[in-house]
């Protein structure tokens, strides 16, 4: 273990993307979170104005703030080098992110996402993780919702029963039991672009299709699993299960922990992801018309139909409200076998999945990026890889998550 940064740098930690839907609740948090505490950090945004706005309105006065290109690595690099992490919040990250993590390991400077986009996190490991070591620098993905408490689901899990019965699981199942929230403009338009580069380009759509495809090498796994693609009653939890839609980012997210830990779960290690329904046939049958809008969002190429669909959905910078967010929550449970079912997890959050919660996620991670004690490995990593128990404590203590264990 050792600190994960130098402190040489002006600031701590630096938020890229302040005046965006996520940025702004990531600010808010840090500010009313953070204000008594020695953490020196900084706000940057591509316009001066909105950040104006945004000192204005949540009352930030005091805290430094900055503009910069993303489509100007000079500019990225004046801001990189002035930090020891930089927090990004500004996606689609395949269309805005690439330089800064560019810039970031030039400056020798580390840096954190909530980037869903498989195609693009691929697209970073296999241009960049070999510098990131290098140069010593941790580049970490998926610090929100995908796919925190996936990832950090299976390390508690896994620590846990390897505590009890010596080995770590064979298998473990993960069932979203419910959740509750919004959905803004930012993670749509995300969405809605992966599917676009996906339909153009074959290589994309191969790398999204693959179980494996944030390892190097599909051989160096001996399981070789598919997502869930329809309805089917699910012997472990005993209802209806189907596909979950953060499935396709977190599932990868898991078994590139298990490739970079040098495959301690072992390389036949099954892990999987599925939303539950319930036990009755009209759960099933209701089921269905839960996963329609997704369908029609994926599949149709209908000009027309898509711009009536984004009619009706958030734009850009748009979110729930206050309350929604406030109010939301989810329930993660995590089946564990060796040979048998022999443990039962539970990772339950407060606030809105997508944003209450992910902001807090994203924040807590790139705090314990910046000032923690965490492990020492380098290159383009997961959340549990990088950040260890570290960050598990933060979660547990700041950011309304918890983690449970019953033993069977």
């Amino acid at each position: 273990m050792n600190i994960g940064v130098k402190k040489n740098k002006k600031f701590d930690l630096i938020v890229w993307g302040a005046t965006g839907y996520t940025g702004k609740l990531v600010c808010e948090y840090i500010f009313k979170k953070y204000k008594k505490t020695n953490l020196n950090w900084a706000l940057a945004s591509r316009n001066k104005y909105k950040i104006d706005g945004l000192i204005s309105s949540l009352k930030l006065k005091g805290i430094p703030h900055f503009v910069a290109d993303s489509n100007n690595k000079k500019s990225l690099l004046k801001l990189t080098k002035m930090t020891n992490t930089i927090c990004s919040t500004v996606g689609p990250y395949a269309k805005y992110g690439t330089l800064l993590v560019e810039a970031c390991i030039e400056s020798k400077t580390n840096y954190c996402d909530i980037t869903g986009e498989t195609h693009w996190i691929k697209k970073i490991i296999d241009k960049y993780h070999t510098k990131a070591i290098k140069n010593k620098v941790k580049i970490v993905h998926a610090c929100g919702f995908d796919s925190i408490p996936s990832d950090f689901g299976v390390f508690y899990a896994q620590n846990k029963i390897k505590e009890n019965s010596g080995k770590y699981a064979s298998k473990i199942s993960m069932r979203v039991i419910s959740m509750k929230g919004g959905i803004s403009g930012g993670t749509i338009y995300s969405f809605l672009n992966i599917i676009e580069e996906s339909r153009k380009n074959k290589n994309i759509k191969k790398v999204l299709n693959n179980p494996h495809g944030l390892s190097p090498n599909k051989d160096l796994f001996d399981s070789d699993e598919e997502d869930l693609k329809k309805i089917i009653f699910d012997s472990t939890s005993k209802k209806w299960i189907g596909p979950f839609v953060m499935a396709a980012i977190n599932t990868r997210i898991v078994r590139r922990s298990n490739y970079l830990m040098d495959f301690k779960y072992g390389r036949d290690f099954i892990y999987n992801e599925a939303l539950v329904f319930g036990r009755s046939a009209l759960s099933k049958f209701l089921g269905y018309f839960r996963l329609i809008p997704i369908y029609l969002i994926s599949k149709n190429n209908n000009t027309l139909l898509k711009s009536l669909l984004k009619s009706f959905l958030p734009k850009p910078g748009q979110g729930p409200k206050v309350n929604s967010r406030k109010n939301g929550y989810f329930k993660f449970r995590f089946y564990i076998f060796n040979n048998k079912l022999r443990a039962l997890v539970s990772v339950d959050g407060i606030g809105c999945p997508g944003y209450g919660s992910t902001s807090k996620m994203l924040a807590e991670s790139s705090i314990c990026l910046a000032l923690d004690e965490i492990p020492i490995q380098n290159g383009v990593l997961t959340p549990s890889v990088a950040l260890g128990n570290a960050l598990l404590k933060r979660l547990e203590k700041n950011a309304d998550l918890k983690f449970k264990i019953k033993f069977l």
